[in-house]
């Protein structure tokens, strides 16, 4: 499938019975549901990577807890006092993910596999120091827009997490070829894989019934404290694979700068962030690299708007 041009990223998380796209960027929803829609990162000329995330009824049974280790917590206290954010910064993780060639779809599966790797190794580790049960996601990639438990392909999407088979799907695209910048692509697949993290730890699903009988406004900002903390977590993962990927300070400046800018500026509900927002849970990740910086189920109102 192919992603939308540069200037008009996509991203959707929908937690829901049934979803329905229709056109770029609009979402029609049957079916309790949480939808938030994210902007990923600026690309080194400015073009961003297109994103989406689908969260399905019913996610296999979580893996059941092993000596020493607890089940993770369930309702508020998944989103505002998860283990996860008590136990320090995520590990400094080497990370050789090699080079993506311009219109190359072998090159760009292979670093995206290799930085994969990396993310299953960051977590698994920051999953064990603080004692709760990990599995790692699948990861499938696609040159159409195949089906999943999670329903049709939404329009648009460059990629998408689905909870009920917990496989990220990644689509490989003449327009995603095009560019090489390999840390832009990281950081498509580490948003993603944040929402993994986010099902494993509760923390999606608490928000998934939070939204049930929620009124519009408040499924808006349930949306933007999910999808926003996913941006705050991914940009943390990339602070420990910065040296080996390589991320320079540069680039990441550029990167938000550009979201801060223009973050906001395609999407007809606030169902995100404004750029502001956007930039400020994308910067609290980087310059921590820790999950305790990226706590949105406790943050005021104005810093989620």
């Amino acid at each position: 499938m192919d992603t939308f041009p540069p200037r008009r990223p996509s991203s959707l998380l929908v937690a829901s019975l049934i979803f329905l796209v229709a056109g770029a960027g609009v979402i029609v929803i049957a079916g309790p549901s949480l939808v938030s829609s994210g902007v990923p990162p600026a690309s080194e000329a400015g073009s961003p990577i297109a994103r989406t995330t689908s969260v399905a009824k019913a996610p296999p049974p979580a893996k059941a807890p092993l000596a020493g280790e607890r089940a993770a917590p369930r309702g508020r206290a998944a989103a505002t006092a998860s283990p996860l954010y008590r136990v320090g910064a995520l590990p400094r993780t080497g990370c050789r993910a090699g080079q993506i060639r311009a219109g190359d779809a072998a090159s760009y599966r292979a670093f995206m596999t290799r930085v994969n790797r990396c993310l299953n190794q960051t977590w698994k580790t920051q999953f064990r120091k603080a004692k709760l049960p990990f599995s790692q996601p699948r990861l499938r990639f696609v040159t159409s827009r195949v089906s999943s438990p999670c329903g049709r392909w939404p329009t648009g999407a460059g990629g998408y997490y689905c909870s009920a088979n917990r496989t990220m799907y990644i689509g490989v695209t003449r327009k995603t070829l095009k560019d090489a910048y390999g840390p832009n692509h990281a950081q498509f697949m580490a948003h993603e894989y944040a929402h993994h993290v986010q099902q494993l730890a509760g923390i999606l699903p608490y928000y998934g019934q939070s939204a049930w009988k929620a009124k519009p406004s408040a499924k808006l900002a349930l949306s933007r404290r999910l999808e926003l903390q996913a941006d705050c977590l991914a940009a943390a993962f990339l602070r420990g694979v910065a040296a080996d990927l390589p991320v320079t300070r540069q680039h990441w400046n550029s990167m938000i700068q550009w979201i801060a800018a223009n973050g906001d500026k395609t999407w007809p509900r606030n169902d995100h962030g404004k750029g502001r927002s956007q930039a400020y849970w994308m910067e609290r990740g980087f310059s921590s690299g820790s999950p305790a910086s990226c706590n949105t189920g406790l943050a005021s109102a104005r810093s989620v708007s």
